[in-house]
């Protein structure tokens, strides 16, 4: 049995998707207004190998833009 996920990349975009789609589902945001992007280990905002670290880049950003 493998992981569900091949690496943190893949793990980070379903992370992102899952947020997309329950702002869609249950906040009735139209899915053309909102993008996911997961960047796994490329974009850290804390780069110690600590498990407090790895929390930390364990999230989801939100950029809010004018339409």
């Amino acid at each position: 049995l493998g992981a569900p996920f091949r690496d943190n990349w893949e793990l980070s975009q379903a992370r992102a998707l899952s947020v997309v789609r329950y702002m869609v589902d249950y906040l009735g945001i139209p899915p053309q207004r909102l993008a996911a992007n997961g960047f796994g280990q490329f974009q850290p905002v804390n780069t110690e190998d600590t498990p407090e670290a790895r929390a930390q880049n364990r999230r989801i950003e939100l950029k809010l833009t004018e339409q």
